[in-house]
């Protein structure tokens, strides 16, 4: 029951890992895709008969250009994946030696981006008096993860920004809710050996099923925020990590 034949969903960061597994979510039903991304957007968006645009979402000038490009392409927006993030560059670090640089970097893309993005395509879900935002969080602000606080902290903005956003947008039914996963065995992770080494064998263990995540495990929350079903949720932070917090 998502619901989403004729739908147009837009993607941020679905070009690659957790983003591109959404995206193919999405399109396996129905969507149309748009394919946001710094780099690999429009390769990424050919192989699903989408739309691929190049976009930095810490950009307003970009946001708003992936905005008319789709109005432009497919003449409505009705769904929107603010997954673009910075986390899988980032090496666990204590809260005194993270330097200014990395930490305003990880705000702008993290926090800022979700806002410009959900700008840019608002007041054309509230024209069509319908619409879903969908951010994607952590689980790492439920939790107080430590060594992480810049990403932990912009995760817990993510939080607080989609409860505030559905109350402005709810009125407009236009929809807002967030994911929050697990750590995830993405590729960007894989890349990453030091914080595989660091966070893989105790979030498994951490968890009711004890098992890796990986991005197949959260497309399923995604396709349903996005979908009819979802029609009488809004607001909420779903956790998807195996239980490991029980939200």
């Amino acid at each position: 029951m998502s619901g989403l034949d004729g739908r147009v969903a837009i993607v941020t960061g679905g070009a690659q890992g957790i983003g591109r597994r959404l995206a193919e979510g999405l399109h396996a039903e129905g969507a149309e895709i748009v394919v946001a991304d710094l780099r690999g957007a429009e390769e990424a968006a050919e192989a699903l008969g989408g739309l691929g645009v190049t976009v930095d979402v810490a950009r307003p000038e970009d946001t708003e250009r992936m905005a008319a490009a789709t109005m432009e392409r497919y003449g409505r927006i009705d769904v929107l994946v603010n997954n673009a993030g910075i986390y899988t560059s980032l090496v666990p670090t204590p809260f005194e030696q993270l330097n200014v640089e990395e930490w305003r970097k990880v705000f702008d893309v993290n926090v800022m981006g979700m806002w410009l993005a959900t700008r840019a395509v608002a007041p054309h879900m509230r024209a069509a008096g319908w619409g879903r935002v969908i951010n994607l969080a952590s689980g790492t602000p439920f939790k107080g993860v430590p060594f992480l606080l810049h990403y932990v902290a912009s995760k817990g903005a993510v939080v607080a920004m989609t409860r505030s956003l559905a109350k402005e947008l709810g009125a407009d039914n236009v929809l807002v809710n967030a994911v929050a996963p697990g750590f995830t065995m993405s590729d960007g992770v894989l890349e990453n050996p030091v914080q595989v080494e660091a966070l893989q064998e105790i979030s498994a263990k951490a968890r009711t099923l004890v098992r890796d995540q990986y991005p197949d495990d959260i497309v399923g929350a995604v396709v349903f925020f996005a979908g009819d079903g979802a029609g009488f949720i809004t607001g909420q932070s779903l956790v998807v990590d195996g239980g490991a917090y029980f939200h």
